[in-house]
């Protein structure tokens, strides 16, 4: 409560009251908006150009957000800082490259195990998610908006196959979110990278596997050059979120109709993500298989070993944060209800398909 204070009255809440204010005065509100990606990119990156492409439209010269690719007005992984601190009043990425200020942000990106694009979007919106997303975010003077996933991720690309946990211990390997610290518990040596260094550092053998998104990002940034053996389905992303976070004193400097059409956008470029993730991927994933690539899953052995160790991440990080633990517990109360109701439905309709 007394960091919620300090961020609603200190130093920290200025800059964007003052940033806000000219823009008011013409009959125009100019926002930056960094994202975490390349702003080129197909589905991370394009979920925010269509956000704001759609802001803009509606607005219809109220509003003008100017997009800033990953790395142009600050670094990748800095994004949210920017928007607490004033620098940009609007920004755009996924909650988990966060989670060194709160672990509880893992929740709103993606659990190990866990919940699909759908049913993620359904805890949101009906299942306290967003109540919940609203008060940990809001902690640092932060507005947040789920705009996109990208659906089922793969596990991840390797220059050798894995037949056994063996073939795990010691390996370097580029993974986000709490399946890397599931991984580093089976001896895998875990790094976060920025998108743009993944490619090089996997290419020059300073790391020797890589996950990334999935078959229509993986193949975009060539990780199909490097290796010919990819795993499915990420064990650690089964549906990935992405968002639109906003200073909440420029967000409280809105009239009613901007924060409508911010909140529209950020819907309407949800739907256009997930089906430019669905439809593409799967014409890369055939455009990867013709030339070679080999997909497998995990051993049995390793999806084991890997339960028990998320299991064991999830109790830790439940234990040290009290955020986390609330979250853990509304999530879960969702998901058992979810998964067998998936189990019987959505499960079978899929091996049934002709």
């Amino acid at each position: 409560m007394k960091r919620r204070t300090f961020l609603k009255t200190g130093a920290l809440a200025a800059p964007a009251a003052v940033l806000a204010a000219p823009a008011i005065a013409q009959g125009l509100i100019e926002w930056k908006c960094p994202t975490s990606f390349p702003s080129k990119a197909p589905g991370i990156g394009t979920n925010a150009t269509t956000f704001v492409e759609r802001v803009n439209a509606m607005a219809e010269g109220k509003l003008k957000l100017k997009l800033y690719s990953g790395g142009e007005l600050v670094p990748p992984f800095a994004v949210e800082d920017a928007v607490q601190q004033g620098t940009a009043e609007i920004g755009h990425g996924t909650p988990y490259y966060n989670a060194g200020k709160n672990s509880a942000n893992h929740f709103f990106t993606t659990i190990p195990f866990g919940l699909s694009a759908a049913e993620m979007s359904a805890w949101l919106r009906y299942g306290g998610g967003q109540e919940l997303y609203d008060g940990i975010y809001g902690q640092r003077n932060l507005k947040p908006i789920h705009s996109g996933n990208s659906t089922v991720q793969a596990a991840g690309w390797f220059k050798n196959e894995i037949t056994s946990l063996d073939d795990l211990s010691g390996l370097n390997m580029r993974i986000a979110g709490l399946g890397g610290e599931a991984m580093r518990k089976l001896g895998v040596n875990a790094v976060l990278l920025p998108p743009t260094e993944i490619f090089p550092a996997f290419q020059s053998g300073a790391i020797d596997a890589a996950e990334w998104v999935g078959p229509m990002l993986d193949q975009a940034f060539g990780l199909n050059k490097v290796a010919s053996h990819c795993y499915a389905p990420a064990f650690h992303e089964p549906g990935a979120g992405l968002n639109v976070v906003v200073n909440k004193d420029a967000w409280a400097s809105l009239t009613p109709d901007l924060q409508a059409i911010i909140i529209n956008a950020a819907q309407a470029a949800e739907t256009e993500t997930i089906s430019q993730f669905e439809y593409f991927n799967a014409q890369a994933f055939q455009s990867l298989k013709d030339a070679g690539v080999q997909y497998h899953t995990f051993p049995e052995d390793v999806l084991a070993a890997l339960k028990g160790a998320v299991a064991e991440v999830l109790e830790e990080q439940a234990a040290a944060n009290p955020d986390f633990a609330a979250c853990l517990e509304s999530y879960n109360a969702y998901l058992a209800v979810a998964k067998p109701y998936a189990e019987a439905f959505t499960a079978p309709m899929l091996m049934q398909r002709l």
